[in-house]
């Protein structure tokens, strides 16, 4: 039997929690984990030198970039192994997640799992058809990477450097990533907290519509004409549109093993599909991880403290 091949898995965190030791515990000999972080925290650094086979990674403040984006790249550079794996530090890592990853690059090459986004405030708790929907079902339909939960190899890449280079200059990892690598997506989900508070869950709004403007443009014309669409049914249509949308999201979400009561948004979540589109490319700026951005272009960044 071919040995497996060393992973190396990359994770970008702002210290050390119950995720880094989830995949810690997952690494086979020659694997490797990298936590990386924006600064040398002595206490992350503490509990890396304790484990076998993790090291930190200080990524420094990003420059014309999301710290995420800045984040991988350290990561990627440092890595020492051929196979890599992208991951977030915001849901649960159960055993056998890192050898499912393996396995499913063996078969069919580059992979990612799905995200299954529940609202942590009530405005983020109503929006999660909405996520159900552009989160979890088209990305499973359009093999769309998910930078919480992927896998690929270097050789994937075209031109390692350049790409690189661009996460230098833009904000979505996996919005440049697939750009680069054609990936295939597993109908395994991961429940991924989201919001906190109402001014995070708009914020969060912005940066997922200026995402798909700047990544997937037809898109974001496709989101616009169904939400006109949406918009027009619903308030023309209002019993039958209610009962169609509450009934479809009911099927979504048995789909993808969704128990939440939230299905029974998808009435005004599509009402307000149109309004919501337009206030995430009416902002000039958004605020993510204790930053505001200003995403000018694909490649024009400005990076600003939250406060300004």
């Amino acid at each position: 039997m071919e040995a497996a091949a060393p992973t190396t898995v990359v994770l970008p965190t702002t210290g050390w929690n119950d995720a880094c030791k989830q995949v810690a515990a997952q690494l086979r000999s020659g694997d490797e984990l990298l936590v990386v972080c924006d600064d040398p925290l002595e206490s992350v650094a503490e509990r890396v030198d304790e484990c076998v086979d993790v090291r930190l990674i200080v990524a420094g403040e990003p420059e014309g970039c999301s710290g995420k984006a800045n984040a991988i790249a350290a990561g990627m550079e440092a890595a020492e192994t051929e196979r890599i794996v992208w991951t977030d530090d915001d849901f649960y890592h159960p055993p056998g997640w890192l050898e499912r990853l393996r396995a499913d690059y063996d078969r069919q090459g580059p992979t990612a799992e799905v995200p299954v986004f529940v609202g942590r405030d009530p405005l983020a708790a109503v929006l999660e058809p909405t996520h159900a929907i552009s989160g979890t079902l088209a990305v499973f339909f359009a093999n769309i990477p998910w930078a919480g939960s992927l896998v690929f190899e270097r050789s994937d890449l075209e031109d390692e450097a350049a790409f690189l280079t661009d996460l230098r200059r833009t904000i979505s990892d996996d919005g440049l990533l697939m750009e680069h690598v054609e990936f295939a997506t597993v109908a395994r989900t991961r429940r991924v907290g989201i919001g906190g508070s109402i001014r995070e869950t708009l914020e969060n709004q912005v940066r997922f519509v200026q995402t798909v403007r700047y990544h997937d443009p037809t898109g974001l014309a496709a989101q616009g004409v169904l939400g006109a669409a949406l918009t027009a049914v619903c308030v023309l249509f209002p019993l039958p549109a209610f009962l169609l949308t509450t009934t479809l999201m009911a099927a979504v979400y048995a789909a993808f093993g969704i128990r939440r009561w939230t299905f029974l948004a998808a009435y005004p979540v599509a009402l307000a599909a149109l309004p919501l589109l337009c206030y995430g490319l009416a902002r000039r700026s958004f605020v993510w991880g204790g930053r505001r951005y200003r995403w000018r272009g694909k490649f024009d960044v400005a990076v600003e403290t939250a406060g300004q």
